[in-house]
């Protein structure tokens, strides 16, 4: 009997992008169909690289930090969005992705005076377990008392001490993440985020979780991995 092979989902590279739209979305003057499309930032970028500033799909895709077939990808999607848009009188919104912002870009990722953003440490869907080596962040924008939008935004590298930075700089008001050390721990109280460390399994469950007033906090989140052994564990999970 052949043992089962179970394939781990493939991590999809955020996209790098150079600016953040300040506007949200179009609605058609006139008579619309009342139905909505969504191009996420990513799709914003190639159409503003492309067909905007008249680079290449090879030049796009340098900038954006993927091969250029993603681009082309993401860009087909975009165009398709947009004729949709304008021919059945859809509704087009701005929002959403996976992405990564450059520096100039991050300081545009404002949100509205009555949402609540929320941060989820993320990997494949998950919470990713140890928060000073997370790669990406899950942004969630609630707005009474449910989940607005989601976009995915990579940390651009930044390490323990910058991370609280980066996600103060994202207007984060709560961190629901894995194992975190008790500096960022302080790092977070200083910058006015509310932490649910400790956490594991589906960033998606977890942030319904907390909107259902059902997700714990767990008292001693802290996940230091300097000078423990093999089967170290943050909680009631591994952290990795």
């Amino acid at each position: 009997m052949s043992e089962r092979v179970t394939q781990v989902p493939r991590k999809e590279k955020t996209r790098s992008v150079g600016t953040i739209p300040e506007y949200t979305g179009f609605l058609p003057d006139g008579i619309s169909n009342g139905e909505m499309s969504v191009l996420t930032v990513d799709e914003f970028e190639t159409i503003r690289l492309i067909d905007l500033e008249k680079q290449n799909q090879e030049q796009a895709a340098e900038k954006m930090g993927v091969a250029r077939t993603t681009v082309t990808a993401i860009y087909e999607r975009a165009r398709y969005k947009l004729a949709d848009s304008v021919v059945n009188g859809k509704r087009l919104l701005i929002e959403g992705g996976n992405f990564r912002c450059c520096a100039a870009a991050c300081p545009k990722m404002k949100k509205g005076e009555d949402i609540m953003r929320i941060a989820v440490t993320y990997e494949n869907g998950e919470i990713f377990q140890h928060f000073g080596k997370t790669e990406q962040f899950k942004l969630y924008d609630i707005e009474d008392g449910a989940i607005k939008s989601t976009q995915v935004v990579g940390t651009n590298g930044a390490g323990h001490g910058a991370l609280a930075g980066f996600l103060k700089q994202a207007q984060a008001d709560v961190l629901i993440c894995g194992g975190i050390g008790g500096g960022a721990q302080m790092a977070m109280a200083e910058s006015g985020i509310k932490l649910y460390g400790g956490n594991s399994g589906s960033a998606d469950e977890a942030v319904n979780a907390f909107l259902s007033g059902a997700l714990a906090q767990n008292e001693n989140p802290t996940c230091d991995h300097h000078g423990h052994g093999e089967g170290h564990s943050c909680g009631d999970h591994g952290c990795h």
